[in-house]
């Protein structure tokens, strides 16, 4: 079993399946790179862990490139792909007797792409969900094994969503693995016309535009974004990072946001520019000259 993966969310699978004793012939991750404000250059946290537990690793810039040498670790019947970040081209996937199994969180074919978790959020859906395919070359587009289905109460956060889809789907694969690796189970295909994509989020997307966002949407965007790409907003001639907020129908500080559909953000809690975490009264009273 080779496992692919890159950040935390993929950690967690990983330490599962060490845990439950199979046996990660390697691990495939992308290469080091720049963290944080010094920029240093840091290596992904499944590798720290691989090397920790003696596993090999390799780092390929280009996927295709490390085709010989998985055959030289011998046949390999399966792998594992968690939030990797990388299309896997079909020479790779080839290479394994039952192919690649992927945790996606999203209900796909809702939502294939690099952002399906802030999507449910930011589109203040009804429910979300994990799903366990084949990988195939398309994006999220192979056959699905097995879909858990997550109700959303509309109050959710990034992180929380994160931790909880990514546990739930590594549940899930656990419970399917010895069924793919006899061979008792066969995907579905995705019905294609259900397709819906979403895109990357980068950093010009953290700034809040509250003259075309209602306050209902600005205030599921503070959720989806916390941890990146962070929302953000202008007040005071200071830059702010809404951490929470609620919608409100009238305006009593500077902190209660004008929105298009003449509703009001109202922020609760906000990173200063100091970097400091405090509530929207303690922002005032610091800042409000």
């Amino acid at each position: 079993m080779i496992f692919f993966g890159t950040d935390s969310h993929s950690l967690i699978t990983l330490q599962s399946l060490v845990d439950a004793g199979y046996k990660i012939t390697a691990v495939v991750t992308k290469p080091d790179s720049k963290q944080g404000r010094g920029q240093k250059i840091t290596p992904p946290d499944v590798k720290k862990f691989a090397i920790n537990h003696n596993i090999p690793v390799f780092q390929p810039t280009k996927i295709s490139d490390i085709n010989e040498d998985i055959k030289r670790l011998g046949d390999q019947r399966i792998g594992i792909l968690v939030s990797f970040g990388k299309l896997i081209p079909e020479s790779t996937i080839d290479l394994f007797e039952f192919g690649i199994i992927n945790i996606h969180p999203s209900l796909l074919p809702i939502y294939r792409g690099p952002s399906p978790i802030e999507s449910a959020i930011k589109n203040n859906d009804s429910q979300t969900g994990v799903s366990i395919m084949k990988l195939t070359s398309g994006m999220d587009s192979g056959p699905i094994l097995n879909q858990t289905i997550y109700k959303l109460s509309g109050k959710e956060t990034r992180p929380e969503m994160y931790e909880t889809l990514f546990k739930a789907g590594t549940t899930a694969l656990l419970e399917l693995l010895p069924s793919i690796l006899n061979n008792s189970i066969q995907p579905t295909p995705q019905n294609e016309s259900e397709v819906t994509y979403c895109k990357i989020i980068n950093k010009e997307d953290a700034w809040l535009r509250p003259e075309t966002t209602t306050a209902s949407q600005a205030e599921c965007l503070v959720r989806a974004y916390i941890g990146f790409p962070k929302t953000k907003i202008s007040i005071f001639n200071n830059d702010i990072i809404i951490t929470k907020a609620h919608v409100s129908n009238e305006k009593i500080t500077a902190l209660d946001i004008d929105c298009k559909d003449k509703n009001y953000l109202s922020i609760d809690e906000l990173i200063a520019p100091s970097g400091r975490t405090m509530s929207a009264k303690d922002f005032l009273n610091g800042y409000n000259h």
